[in-house]
């Protein structure tokens, strides 16, 4: 992981906070870092995304937007984690 993903990363949470989400970078002890990310109005309600070659990608491996658009992949993450009375 470059320190590059890492800064598409922290523009991410920027975006993520923006949007109400609780979300913080988290380095794994192999070095790997991710997004954690909490919706603190239904906390069971979660998602990791990484950033891997300019994307962002879901917690189960499947891309979920460029990287160079953190708004849009927030907009995505926000809505995925949407609790029902939202």
């Amino acid at each position: 992981m470059g320190e590059d993903d890492v800064r598409r990363l922290e523009r991410l949470v920027g975006e993520l906070d923006a949007r109400g989400l609780s979300a913080r970078v988290v380095r794994a002890p192999s070095g790997r870092a991710y997004v954690r990310v909490i919706n603190p109005n239904a906390t069971s309600l979660t998602e990791n995304v990484v950033c891997q070659a300019a994307d962002y990608w879901w917690s189960w491996g499947e891309r979920m937007h460029r990287a160079d658009d953190p708004a849009g992949a927030a907009t995505k993450v926000a809505r995925v984690l949407a609790a029902v009375s939202e």
